[in-house]
């Protein structure tokens, strides 16, 4: 008799509490959540049934090292490991209180000599006041853009 390989005969499981059982059924029955995440409930739920690592990977198509990784992840840190970790991203360089103080300007009445505020005079005001160590007219023009602000 052939044998495909002595991986795909090994089994891996996982084991899993009746409490964890439960949460990863609700996750997979009910229709919000994302496919990343159904996907490692599905993943985990499938190798606490006795799946192997390779069958499990062909089913919700995605590669081997993938369940091995959400395997580990699990043995690690539980349930935890289903949501996405935070990212790094770019530090908001402008916060909400002086954004809120750039809009608050903008409506204000135009300094001497203006007729309105131009998105340069704006932005320059709010680095000579101290809202932002630096804005450009454009930064200026997309937090104004953001508000429902009518400065007619």
């Amino acid at each position: 008799m052939f044998c495909a390989s002595i991986e795909d005969m090994q089994k891996e499981h996982i084991k899993l509490s009746q409490a964890d059982q439960d949460f990863l059924m609700s996750i997979v029955s009910r229709g919000q959540t994302s496919a990343r995440v159904f996907k490692r409930a599905t993943a985990l739920l499938q190798l606490h049934r006795g799946q192997t690592l390779r069958a499990v990977a062909e089913t919700l198509q995605v590669t081997y090292v993938s369940v091995a990784k959400w395997r580990d992840n699990y043995h690690s840190s539980g349930l935890h490991s289903l949501a996405d970790k935070p990212r790094k991203g770019r530090p908001i360089l402008i916060d909400g209180k002086s954004r809120t103080a750039i809009t608050a300007l903008a409506c204000s009445t135009p300094p001497a000599g203006r007729s309105r505020w131009t998105l340069r005079l704006l932005a320059d005001k709010a680095i000579e006041l101290g809202y932002c160590e630096s804005l450009s007219h454009t930064g200026a023009r997309s937090i104004l853009k953001k508000t429902n602000c009518n400065r007619i």
